[in-house]
């Protein structure tokens, strides 16, 4: 993680992000009301937040077996593992210790998964649990050369709230997803979280909430599913470093996918929309990776040629920012709307 960019590397970025942002319609997350609406599932597994790590290695046994189809309820920690609380000041900010950062729940084994195959995570239910904190780290975020004052705000949040309260004249809706989700890789090394990777981890994707499927692919025994880093509120590429950090109670369904696609990165999908994420050392290189993922699924799930998918990327594919702030680290998302599909 380095919190500076070069000043060629700075503005090609920010050039990215315009051309990325500005032609396209923004697909809106379910808001925390519509969020209620959702059917809600009878947990079959419960882990609490008492069972946490803040590595990627398929050396951490699981804390729980569950097959799959299993729904289970999970409780996270906020992100600082406990380094902030609701009467935190400023300057708590300036003295965080960045290595029990992302306590991430589980890992949970799914029995049947194989190295290839696809863990299909489907969200129930997200809620906010007590309280919740944003602000500025020093020396971490997107403009962290212009930043460099610590700044913390901590809000509480009831249960039922739909928004906090952000100024006397802002209010900013709840929509809740976890930062982090994914699972082990296929080495034993004690990888940190901060950067996304092929088996998910720190994607900061705020459209992976309620009523969303996330395809993981799979390279242990079991899969080994782990989430955390849970944000109550955050806009796309978290440019400030931080959402809105809360714990959480999760509830989702795991399913073992076989004989599919083996995908390079994790995709997910609403009722609205199929998507592909890629991460890169650069916006561009992130984007260019997520055209040509989306392409691969056109051409294998839709029927297209490969010019057809092309085409089309450029005409309905919609690029998303998901994640800017762990420089040299991106992640770009593609969606692409179903309803063009008869």
């Amino acid at each position: 993680m380095k919190p500076n960019l070069s000043a060629v590397a700075w503005c090609c970025s920010v050039a990215m992000i315009l051309v990325l942002t500005s032609c396209v319609p923004a697909d809106k997350p379910p808001s925390a009301a519509e969020e209620t609406e959702a059917s809600s599932v009878e947990p079959e597994y419960t882990l609490g937040s008492e069972n946490t790590h803040n590595r990627w290695s398929s050396a951490i046994p699981p804390v729980l077996t569950v097959p799959s189809g299993a729904i289970v309820e999970i409780e996270t920690k906020e992100a600082t593992d406990g380094q902030l609380t609701l009467e935190s000041t400023s300057e708590s900010m300036a003295s965080l210790d960045f290595n029990p950062i992302h306590p991430l729940t589980g890992p949970i084994y799914v029995e049947g998964a194989e190295a290839g195959d696809v863990l299909a995570v489907t969200f129930h239910e997200i809620e906010v649990l007590n309280w919740g904190w944003t602000g500025i780290v020093p020396g971490f975020g997107f403009l962290a050369d212009e930043f460099t004052d610590p700044y913390l705000k901590t809000v509480t949040v009831e249960e039922g709230q739909t928004h906090i309260q952000f100024s006397e004249n802002i209010s900013i809706p709840i929509v809740p997803f976890p930062g982090v989700i994914g699972v082990a890789p296929a080495s034993e090394e004690q990888l940190v979280t901060i950067p996304p990777r092929e088996n998910g981890g720190n994607m900061d994707n705020r459209y992976l909430g309620v009523g969303t499927t996330v395809y993981l692919p799979v390279y242990v025994d079991g899969a080994l599913l782990s989430l955390g880093d849970t944000h109550a509120a955050q806009g796309d590429g978290e440019v400030g470093g931080t959402g809105l950090e809360a714990p959480m109670r999760i509830v989702l369904e795991v399913e073992v996918k076989k004989g599919g696609r083996v995908l390079p990165e994790p995709e997910y999908e609403t009722d609205d929309y199929y998507a592909v994420t890629a991460f890169a050392e650069s916006i561009d290189g992130a984007a260019r990776k997520a055209t040509l993922f989306m392409i691969d699924y056109l051409v294998a799930e839709r029927g297209l040629t490969r010019q057809e998918a092309y085409v089309l990327c450029s005409l309905a594919g919609d690029l998303k920012i998901s994640e800017a702030v762990d420089m040299p680290h991106y992640l770009v998302s593609m969606h692409m709307p179903k309803e063009i599909f008869n």
